[in-house]
């Protein structure tokens, strides 16, 4: 990782256009990352859940960011809802 990051700071002196392409190779899937973690924890704090599944939520998703915003937004959402519909069973 600590390459990469040389690799940018030099690219970000150069006006070469490959480097900033190399950037943005480098920049938006980490940007996609975080925003996905950022959303997935956004949208545990507002589900209708009570506290102590958005804990569990939270949790999982801090300790295995990737995997845990995924199976948020692929299963626990939709468990959510359900949840909120049939009054909390």
């Amino acid at each position: 990782m600590h390459a990469l990051v040389e690799q940018a700071v030099v690219a970000a002196g150069s006006s070469d256009g490959r480097t900033l392409a190399a950037m943005a190779v480098i920049a938006l899937p980490i940007m996609a990352y975080v925003l996905l973690v950022l959303g997935a924890l956004i949208s545990i704090v507002g589900s209708p859940q009570d506290l102590g599944m958005k804990l569990v939520w939270v949790v999982f998703v801090f300790i295995a960011p990737f995997i845990g915003s995924l199976l948020w937004f692929l299963f626990g959402r939709g468990s959510a809802r359900r949840t909120a519909a049939y009054g909390g069973r």
